[in-house]
């Protein structure tokens, strides 16, 4: 007994989610179904309308998944779903890996659905449309004909909802047109290429295009890779190309000849003269302050290149304790101090309850600039690798070397490298003593940054308490003498 189902056009997600869940509910295996998009199918066993005795539970990373493939264009992607779904309520949750063939595949096709939803959002090119200038607060229209390679106008066009609110438009695709109308986002059926009219706007940008054209940088298979043939005869910039790069060899070497030129006479002194006049680090420096100071022009690893500056140790010159971090944050990179972001507030109400004065601690960390990833307007921490750590170590060796501390307490994982060398997990040393590099002893315990990442509100609780331990070790052990 096998059981049909055809999928609308609109709505297809929402469509295929209902269905699977009432064959998953009546445990329809996958071989009694026959999946097809609308108008695929003829005379055929529907499935039931009732939800069945069976309630299934899958991940949220399977519904993600799903949210992309279902908007491919192969025709058995409504299958191999379904297949996957069966698994993941029979536990396998195999079908989510890439090791899995049908992982794998599934996979394949959320990643080329993903692509083709950016070559949307980055090759649609609206054209305005004559507004009836006699209509009070007439909104501007614009259309635009694409050719996507998946159905993606569905789950595309929230982009273009979100961001050109203030107008309505039009984008139509051989198989659906999205429609945007006094700020409602509306879908109806394909229709014909709609003859656009000419945009003055796209004079100015085809001038803008080809002003910003550098023929010395051009890689055609990188172009291509990011800007496919198949959509360039809907690009209207795309039209210069090709009379671009015939004159392109002109063009680089017009600007070889309009280059650089011979310095001018005396050039170079001026240039010595300005280079001597700038402070210069000590090579071995025999002060704490030297030590800050030639930390300030530090250039022993690349970190020191996007971060905002150095953030050196503070604490009293004389202190007994030496907490050290793994590196500053965000907050700590614009800054200039140690210890002020949210791991830094976690850190000292630790040591309030444990009854140390943050004021009589030297601060610092292993490594002294923020490593990180920008992610649009925020910068995301990574951890610094082996080498940055050992490039480091010369500055926290300097701190050790002129604060002189009774005890050093290792901060997580790079800082317990920085300190001890060893690189073993922590989940065997935490709150215990070891010998450092720099002839002192070194207690290590969990990094604040870790305790803030845990999920789990106990395992929070847990850590927490563990580094309170550990905090109050310290203390009895500076105040007592080792």
């Amino acid at each position: 007994m096998s059981y049909a189902v055809s999928l609308p056009e609109r709505g297809t997600l929402q469509a295929w989610r209902a269905a699977a869940r009432l064959a998953i509910s009546h445990r329809i295996p996958p071989d009694q179904i026959e999946w097809a998009d609308a108008g695929g199918l003829f005379a055929a066993r529907v499935l039931p309308t009732e939800i069945g005795p069976h309630q299934a539970h899958v991940p949220a990373a399977f519904l993600k998944l799903a949210g992309s493939v279902i908007w491919h264009t192969a025709p058995e992607r409504l299958s191999l779903l379904y297949q996957a779904l069966w698994r993941i309520d029979h536990n396998d949750a195999a079908p989510l890996s890439q090791a899995d063939i049908l992982g794998r595949r599934l996979n394949l096709m959320a990643k080329s659905v993903g692509r083709d939803i950016h070559k949307m959002h980055a090759f649609v090119r609206f054209r305005e449309i004559p507004t009836d200038l006699a209509k009070p607060h007439a909104r501007r229209r614009f259309a635009a004909w694409f050719e996507p390679e998946h159905n993606t106008l569905e789950p595309g066009a929230t982009f273009f909802a979100k961001r050109f609110a203030d107008m309505d438009w039009m984008i139509a695709t051989p198989r659906l047109t999205a429609q945007f109308c006094d700020g409602a986002l509306s879908f109806g059926p394909a229709g014909a290429r709609p003859d656009l009219p000419d945009d003055a706007s796209e004079t100015l940008w085809a001038t803008y295009f080809a002003n910003i054209f550098n023929p010395a940088r051009i890689k055609l298979d990188a172009m291509r890779s990011e800007m496919p043939k198949k959509y360039w005869k809907n690009l209207p910039e795309t039209r210069l190309i090709p009379e671009m790069l015939k004159d392109a060899e002109a063009r680089v070497q017009r600007m070889r000849d309009a280059g650089s030129t011979a310095s001018r006479p005396g050039a170079a002194a001026v240039s010595t003269r300005y280079r001597d006049a700038m402070p210069h680090a000590a090579e071995l420096p025999e002060t704490l302050d030297q030590a800050r100071n030639a930390a300030m022009q530090c250039r022993r690893c690349g970190l020191c290149e996007a971060a905002t500056q150095t953030v050196w140790g503070e604490g009293p010159r004389d202190a007994a304790l030496m907490i050290v971090g793994e590196q500053p944050g965000d907050q700590e990179d614009l800054a200039g101090r140690v210890f002020v972001g949210p791991a830094g507030q976690v850190l000292r109400d630790a040591m309030r309850r444990a009854q140390l004065d943050p004021s009589r601690v030297w601060l610092t960390n292993a490594v002294k600039h923020f490593k990180f990833t920008p992610r649009g307007k925020r910068r995301l921490h990574q951890s610094p690798d082996r080498q940055e750590i050992e490039h480091c170590r010369w500055w926290l060796g300097l701190e050790i070397r002129f604060i002189r501390p009774r005890l050093t307490l290792a901060l997580g994982a790079s800082a317990a490298f920085a300190l001890t060398g060893d690189a073993t997990p922590l989940s065997g040393r935490r709150g215990k003593v070891q010998a450092g590099l720099h002839d002192g002893p070194v207690l290590v315990t969990w990094h604040p940054s870790y305790i803030l990442r845990l999920p789990n509100p106990d395992q929070q609780h847990r850590a927490q308490e563990e580094l309170l331990t550990d905090l109050v070790m310290a203390a009895h052990l500076t105040a007592d003498g080792l």
